[in-house]
């Protein structure tokens, strides 16, 4: 049986011991890495290796919009009831895209498309043509049957004309945000959807022959408790999404100023939370889903499940995800591009994003230029938080070294988490056992040399583990 169908074996003694703070590993390096510094010529010469390597491409767009505000959201936007700021922003983006389009080679083709935000539903259906036909102009897109093309909904807010709308532009996958259906707690976030205006969205999604339904939930909000989680989840069941994300919520209001509105008092204890997390887990995979990894959850049959199969599974800024083999590149403000060995991260403030364009510039604020060391430990990170195992083979194969001399420290430091049953190490490689897929950070952590560089990582606050 393969590890990722099997149950999870929960340690309480071992999860409290390694739930430390430490990053997601949506890129590595990550972002805090990324320097001002950074010569835009080498995102050019990345561009042309794309270009020569004839890799397809996964396109985002940040929309920042949003009515109103969720108090224990991190993401970059802007709350406005003003709808006369997003058509100026669109015509940037692009702007933008038509920029890249001169440094791509003629039909390069968009295997991903996604729009985040934000509520990239704040636009309205004209302005979403508008950015969706430019799109189209500018580069290839695979068609219907091939192509993951997908776009994030408050189901609260959204129209069932507009999901036709969008399904009419060619977007087959939609993910919502659902986070928890219990109203004491949807009242203490600001943020409302009925159980039955999901379960309307659901029906007419899969009336307009959306391919995948995906829906988020979040775990640790304030007044939540594993009874209303619990029930919150069986009603999620029974909608029976393709797909499921259960996130930590995070309470860092030093970071995130519309968390400051959330009552300290009123959020669940650690203790609770990982309860809330145990339990949602065994629910969810008695309910026949498969846990693909940190906060991923699918149907047996899912693209995402055969992708862990097939091994053509990574990890990005939008969490896991298929066609491992695209470029990113990401437009708007503050979206982060990945391109062969460059990530590039355009300005995070609108007024900055939108003075460089206006002066035909490019809007990056900040990148990164992986070396060769960076470019075998990603490789590494990648390979365990989507497989869950390392061939030491495959490293010399591809990368030139012997894993064992090169890794030296790395596996010594790996050795009490092996002698605690979380991987097992041998001449072949690097398994993660049932009992450490939850703690699959803690262990790629290890391999972080950044990470591991104390004196760089004093300002650099992340979330727990769990």
């Amino acid at each position: 049986m393969s590890i990722f169908t099997q149950p999870i074996e929960w340690d309480q003694s071992i999860i409290q011991r390694y739930d430390l703070a430490g990053p997601r590993y949506t890129s590595y390096p990550t972002a805090p890495q990324f320097q001002e510094s950074f010569s835009q010529s080498a995102l050019f010469r990345a561009i042309v290796r794309s270009n020569l390597a004839h890799r397809p491409l996964s396109l985002y767009f940040h929309i920042p919009f949003c009515e109103s505000l969720c108090y224990y959201c991190g993401c970059n936007k802007i709350v406005t009831n003003n709808k006369s700021r997003s058509l100026p922003y669109i015509h940037r983006m692009i702007q933008e895209l038509a920029l890249y389009a001169e440094m791509f080679e003629p039909g390069k083709e968009v295997q991903q498309l996604h729009w985040g935000g934000g509520t990239p539903t704040f636009i309205s259906d004209e302005e979403m043509s508008l950015l969706m036909n430019a799109s189209r102009r500018l580069f290839k897109f695979a068609d219907d049957e091939t192509g993951e093309f997908s776009i994030e909904i408050h189901p609260g807010t959204v129209s069932t004309s507009t999901m036709a709308h969008l399904r009419q532009l060619g977007f087959n996958r939609v993910s919502m945000g659902v986070q928890d259906f219990d109203e004491n707690v949807q009242r203490a976030v600001n943020r409302f959807n009925s159980v039955a205006q999901v379960a309307d969205m659901v029906h007419a999604l899969r009336k307009q022959d959306y391919q995948s339904i995906s829906m988020d939930l979040i775990y640790g909000l304030p007044l939540q408790n594993q009874q209303s989680l619990q029930q919150t989840l069986q009603q999620v069941i029974e909608l029976e999404p393709d797909r499921l994300s259960l996130f930590n919520y995070a309470h860092m209001p030093h970071l995130f100023k519309s968390q400051k509105l959330i009552r300290a008092e009123e959020l669940p204890g650690a203790g609770e939370k990982l309860e809330m997390l145990h339990h949602a887990i065994e629910t969810l995979q008695r309910a026949g889903y498969v846990y693909i990894g940190m906060d991923h959850f699918a149907k047996p049959g899912d693209e995402l499940v055969n992708a862990q199969q097939s091994g053509k599974l990574q990890r990005n800024f939008q969490g896991y995800s298929t066609h491992s083999n695209c470029d990113l590149l990401a437009l708007g403000v503050s979206s982060i591009s990945m391109i062969d060995n460059v990530y590039v991260q355009n300005e995070k403030d609108l007024n900055s994003y939108q003075q460089k364009m206006d002066m035909g510039l490019l809007p990056i604020a900040k990148g990164f230029t992986l070396n060769q060391e960076d470019l075998l430990r990603r490789f590494v990170i990648n390979r365990l938080i989507c497989y869950c195992e390392l061939s030491f083979h495959e490293l010399t194969r591809l990368f030139d070294i012997t894993a064992q001399q090169h890794f030296r420290s790395e596996l010594a430091q790996l050795q009490p988490m092996a002698e605690d049953g979380l991987i097992q190490i041998d001449d072949n490689g690097i398994k993660v056992l049932n009992k450490g897929r939850l703690l699959i950070r803690r262990i790629c952590m290890v391999f972080d040399e950044y990470l591991q560089q104390t004196d760089n990582n004093k300002t650099i606050r992340y979330s727990k583990i769990i």
